[in-house]
């Protein structure tokens, strides 16, 4: 009687003996996937990634709009913010102004009066992003 030689590891088994704890990389329905049921809703869920939208964000800004943003950094519960005041816009355009600076810059916000709130340090990057909006000017202070 011959023996067999061991394959050795991270090898396959031979094709004629099944195995229970190899798994074929082509067979991709076999297995049940947890996640596939939220898959649809992966959209609707803000990414980290910035995702500037001409529509938020024209190249050529509209003549109307706020004439001046302030834009300041606090630290609130041991976590950097950053504030911009000075829109001057009814909330249901301060909402629309979260929601698109949210997706430009990928962070998440809050409106707070006449503020927005935006989570992380963007004094780098929101100002563009205003400006393409159609602030007129953008001060940090």
């Amino acid at each position: 009687m011959a023996r067999r030689k061991h394959p050795g590891p991270g090898t396959p088994p031979p094709k004629d003996t099944p195995s229970q704890g190899y798994r074929d990389p082509q067979d991709k329905g076999r297995f049940h996937n947890p996640f596939a049921a939220l898959a649809a809703q992966r959209e609707a869920v803000p990414g980290a990634k910035p995702q500037v939208r001409a529509e938020d964000f024209p190249l050529t800004p509209p003549t109307e709009g706020p004439a001046l943003a302030v834009l300041r950094l606090e630290q609130r519960g041991g976590q950097e913010v950053t504030l911009v005041e000075g829109l001057e816009l009814a909330p249901d355009g301060l909402r629309t102004w979260l929601e698109a600076l949210q997706r430009g810059l990928g962070c998440y916000g809050e409106v707070a009066g006449p503020t927005l709130v935006l989570k992380g340090d963007h004094r780098r990057t929101a100002p563009d992003l205003l400006l393409r909006r159609g602030v007129k000017r953008v001060r940090q202070g």
